[in-house]
């Protein structure tokens, strides 16, 4: 039955959500207002699907499709059997509880809260009482990205890294002002952003996980700790400011969404909505420097939070080069507390939603990242040397470079159906599926350029610049990149994009199908060969979502009376069985936010089922899909409009009378026995 509409904000998200996480920016214009072609006129080009798979390149790509993930088409409409091996389980209903809600047979655990002590001697959470000091030794708010490490020498232990992407002012202190808040308010925010590193004991009986307090490897990383520039923008005049005349340091790191474990063991985590902590743009005269803020989306005066008035460092008028030093994928080392973590200059500047490496063949790392903001693009980065194995001083040392010397890519999408065929409502095209060809275009490798009018610094510091002038492809909102571990197939979450087919936007094409697309989509990539390093690759959609019942949505073929309905896909997460899980951002049918898993080989590739929804209000984020257990970070609960610290909207998870608190969260069988069988 179809869903009321409950949430009247572009994308389906509060409107009070929308302020603090992203600067409001659905309500603002797209900054990309280049003229580089667009999915719509590549596809009243391209070749007929037959003479597209004549191609030398494209049917290479076919042959080396690791178990067929792109041969053929899905068009038949597809059912039966007892689901997917992993997905075993009972579909969770849409709902609007104020709960956390899983299948039968299944419990849920809170691991750790906003608030909860995480160095030694943090007190015990006080929110009429917090301070910086306190907050700074405490997990931060708002948890997303999360990283589950095994701990080889100590037993029944595992190490939690959770990125804390923003805070909800409103929400969190009484009595808040935003017109003024205090010095005190600001710092405490500040603490309560960047990341935690924290040790978990690990309950092998009951499958619970519980913070170890004041562990050796515990940290916290906020928006004051002290980082490092590395690749090749370290240094550049762009970088400089008069607090770090060098380039080569600083302050903090911002918005931290998606991310990404290495194979060597250090977390990367992407700089998402930076721009929003910026403040007085519109006082910056120089012409240049005023396009390069505005295609970072940033104008006008005073931000959000008003940060500017606390630390010059905001202020674009005093300091226009800060900004600059954010908008990138951090790396952090877990297992070394003293480091200090990384800026990447190598794999560009924008907004990052996530950072998911994977290893070539002949072992050169490749990071896969989306651009989170509407008509912006998807990227990849291909490192010039091979992973050295082990774990001595030597190969960590050796390791750690990987990813400040390499290629930087951008993707350029076409579509195989005729213009005619795509009409804006999600109808499938006369080949009965949406897909194409594409090519990764390169921008900048070390201190070498391939974009004409930019030097290599540019190219790392204004990246999306530099994708606008070599023709890369406008996408709706990419979101996650997770690469198939089975397969090879990479996999992208395009949330939404309620602009598509409005008044001087682009229209419909094979990739973004629908006009006023509310609910998102989700690409499936194949690489030449099945070859990371590869220049070509192939593509189709896997998921067109939203309610079954509507036409305009597609599950790669699978029967939609037997499939979950889902909207605004951001997250990614494989389990051990290959099957793909995805988390919701922003659902647009007017029920809770979920997880759900989706099988993508055999006759049941296609179905999604729900496992979980969040509490209202709440997004669901980092999910983790393990044999026994399945992660969920639960981001901004009760965060719905007219929410507040006097009146909040959600009383998860602690019960009524307290505030929502943003946390993590671990499901496993009442049984014991693995997720989903």
């Amino acid at each position: 039955m179809p869903l009321p509409l409950l949430a009247s904000h572009p994308g389906g998200r509060a409107a009070l959500t929308c302020r603090y996480r992203c600067g409001d920016a659905c309500s603002h214009p797209a900054p990309n207002a280049s003229d580089n072609a667009y999915f719509g006129d590549l596809i009243a080009r391209a070749v007929s699907r037959r003479s597209l798979l004549r191609a030398g390149a494209v049917v290479g790509v076919a042959a080396g499709a690791g178990g067929g993930v792109l041969a053929g088409t899905a068009s038949a409409a597809r059912g039966g059997g007892g689901g997917a091996r992993g997905l075993g389980f009972e579909p969770v209903a849409p709902n609007t509880a104020d709960a956390l809600t899983v299948p039968p047979g299944y419990r849920q655990q809170v691991v750790i809260r906003w608030g909860d002590p995480v160095l030694r001697g943090a007190p015990e959470f006080a929110p009429a009482r917090q301070t910086a000091a306190a907050q700074a030794a405490q997990f931060g708010y708002n948890c997303d990205y999360m990283a589950l490490l095994d701990l080889p020498r100590e037993r029944d232990a595992r190490l939690l890294v959770v990125n804390h992407e923003y805070t909800s002012e409103e929400v969190m202190f009484p009595g808040y002002d935003p017109d003024n808040p205090t010095r005190e308010q600001v710092e405490i925010a500040w603490a309560a952003h960047g990341l935690a590193v924290v040790v978990l004991a690990e309950h092998r009986r009951s499958g619970k996980l519980t913070p170890v307090a004041g562990h050796r490897l515990n940290r916290r990383i906020t928006a004051t700790t002290p980082f490092e520039f590395t690749g090749p923008a370290a240094g550049s005049d762009l970088l400089k400011t008069s607090a770090d005349p060098t380039g080569t340091t600083v302050l903090g790191t911002l918005n931290n969404c998606g991310g990404g474990t290495t194979p060597w063991g250090t977390v990367l985590s992407g700089e998402e909505n930076f721009n929003q902590y910026f403040g007085n743009a519109a006082s910056v005269t120089d012409p240049t420097t005023k396009a390069r803020l505005a295609r970072y989306g940033m104008s006008g005066g005073a931000s959000e939070r008003k940060w500017e008035r606390f630390d010059q460092r905001f202020d674009l008028a005093a300091e226009p080069n800060e900004v600059n030093r954010h908008g990138w994928v951090v790396e952090i080392d877990p297992y070394d507390p003293t480091s200090t973590p990384r800026k990447l200059t190598a794999l560009g500047r924008f907004k990052h939603e996530a950072a998911e490496p994977r290893l070539t063949r002949d072992g050169r790392v490749v990071v896969y990242m989306g651009d989170d903001e509407r008509f912006d693009y998807f990227y990849k980065y291909v490192s010039t040397h091979r992973m050295m194995s082990g774990t001595s001083r030597r190969a960590r040392r050796h390791n750690r470079g990987l990813l400040e010397e390499g290629t930087l890519y951008v993707a350029k999408f076409t579509g195989n159906s005729p213009a005619e065929e795509i009409d804006g409502t999600g109808a499938l095209p006369e080949d009965g599926e949406f897909d194409g060809s594409g090519e990764w275009i390169p921008l900048a490798s070390g201190d070498r350029s391939f974009v004409d009018g930019m030097t290599a610094e540019e190219v790392y510091v204004f990246t999306r610049q530099a994708a606008d002038k070599v023709g890369a492809t406008k996408m709706d909102r990419p979101e996650d990149v997770e690469p198939n571990p089975r397969t090879g197939a990479v996999y992208i979450a395009l949330t939404n994009n309620t602009r598509r087919g409005a008044a001087g936007q682009p229209g419909p094409d094979e990739a973004n199908p629908r006009t006023n697309n509310k609910h998102g989509q989700v690409v499936e990539v194949m690489e030449s060969r099945n070859d990371p390093s590869a220049t070509r690759f192939t593509w189709r959609l896997l998921l067109v979502c939203g309610d079954p019942n509507d036409p305009g949505t597609y599950f790669a073929g699978f029967a939609k009376d037997q499939v979950s309905p889902i909207s605004c896909p951001d997250n990614l997460a494989f389990d051990p069985h290959g099957n793909l899980w995805i988390s919701t951002d922003g659902n647009a049918l007017g029920a809770n936010d979920g997880l759900f898993g989706v099988a993508l080989e055999g006759s049941n590739r296609g179905q999604v089922k729900q496992f979980l929804t969040v509490p209202v209000g709440g997004e669901t984020c980092g999910p983790i899909v393990e044999e026994h257990r399945v992660l969920v970070a639960v981001q901004h609960p009760g965060e719905v409009d007219g929410s507040s610290h006097e009146n909040p909207g959600s009383h998860w998870p602690d019960g009524p009378g307290t505030l929502p608190r943003p946390s993590v969260v671990n499901v496993t069988r009442t049984d014991g026995r693995r997720i989903g069988s």
